[in-house]
């Protein structure tokens, strides 16, 4: 499930979110180039089977076989491919040589996906045209759908199972991914968005507890930050590349 966006240097990985797809990345994709050879990944789950085990250590485990067949790589992740990426940072380091987290955090416990999942089984499912999504969703979230969701012969429709998606979520309520995340030493770039969805502080003592870090809070964003602000983080993700290369 990888795939070759182009460029020329060194490898960069783009991993996408929760519900999300390769396809999320593609406004990014073309200046991404200028700094290395880029590549996507679909995660299992989305658009295809998931793994037996719903955990954070089989996803990365699926990431790993992909990672290993284009070598050390800088590592762009959204929410969940931000997770991920750093878990596999942290695993295997030899891996990784730089790392960008958007928006997610290693301590979510005692939260739910319950009421997430409902709101997602009651969307109105399919849907008919890429417009209706972004009627229903807004401009930013409808595009995020639109480029992850697969097309059917009645319409757009989810690219996985709620329970799937509900799963993943659930697994970050009972447990945290603190020792990961201190285990990371690759040069990192946190990036928060003023109105996302971590817990109040912890991108920020992230970057406390990783002196090879750098945190930047981008104000005016929500959870999707490369897509509601898409000129600050390109400047923030550019800065921080332009001196690994």
């Amino acid at each position: 499930m990888l795939r070759d966006e182009g460029g020329d240097g060194t490898p960069i990985l783009l991993l996408h979110g929760l519900m999300g797809s390769a396809r999320t990345w593609r406004r990014q994709v073309p200046w991404l180039r200028e700094f290395g050879h880029v590549y996507t990944y679909d995660a299992p789950g989305h658009g295809r089977p998931p793994p037996a085990s719903l955990t954070t250590e089989a996803f990365v485990e699926d990431l790993t076989r992909h990672a290993e067949t284009i070598g050390t790589s800088t590592v762009v992740g959204h929410s969940m491919g931000s997770l991920h990426g750093w878990c596999l940072a942290a695993a295997r380091p030899d891996l990784v040589d730089a790392l960008v987290v958007e928006d997610i955090a290693p301590d979510f416990r005692g939260r739910t996906a319950d009421d997430w999942a409902a709101m997602i089984r009651a969307w109105p499912q399919p849907f008919a045209t890429e417009d209706e999504m972004v009627t229903f969703f807004g401009p930013v979230a409808g595009q995020y759908f639109a480029d992850s969701f697969v097309r059917g012969d009645d319409g757009f429709l989810l690219h996985g199972d709620v329970s799937t998606f509900e799963a993943i979520s659930a697994e970050w309520g009972t447990r945290h991914f603190w020792d990961e995340w201190e285990r990371v030493e690759a040069p990192s770039l946190l990036i928060e968005g003023e109105f996302g969805i971590t817990p109040v502080g912890q991108m920020a003592e992230m970057h406390a507890r990783n002196r090879k870090s750098t945190y930047v809070r981008v104000p005016g964003a929500a959870h999707l930050v490369h897509d509601e602000q898409p000129e600050q983080y390109r400047a923030a993700v550019s800065e921080f590349l332009a001196p690994l290369r």
